[in-house]
């Protein structure tokens, strides 16, 4: 499965963005995706994730109640709304398709990034 997401841009503080994780190839449907993000010399960090199905997400602490993720299976695609952004959540965001995890080797499949950047 290819991925290509898109999205990402300049937003202030207390605003929102909404990510896109638009999926080509093998059966979409089969596959939980995640998103995770980099900010510059840090490691990748999960960021949301969710089941083949929809029925299960799983986010952590630092966007619980801020982020929210889903899916359309119809349009092959995952998006993840990110409200109240603050300054440490500028990265660059990649959505992943694999296995239903928060850990990064569980994905096979990785989008090229999109960068979001939120000013104080």
């Amino acid at each position: 499965v290819q991925l290509q997401a898109s999205g990402g841009g300049l937003v202030q503080a207390g605003g929102s963005l909404r990510l896109s994780c638009a999926a080509s190839g093998r059966t979409f449907s089969n596959y939980a995706v995640g998103w995770f993000r980099q900010a510059p010399e840090k490691e990748r960090e999960f960021v949301a994730a969710i089941s083949w199905s929809g029925s299960s997400t799983y986010y952590p602490d630092s966007v619980k109640g801020r982020f929210t993720i889903s899916r359309d299976n119809a349009k092959n695609t995952v998006y993840l709304q990110m409200n109240s952004l603050k300054p440490e959540d500028t990265a660059v965001y990649y959505c992943a398709a694999g296995a239903y995890s928060m850990v990064v080797g569980s994905y096979d499949a990785w989008g090229q990034g999109t960068l979001v950047t939120v000013s104080s």
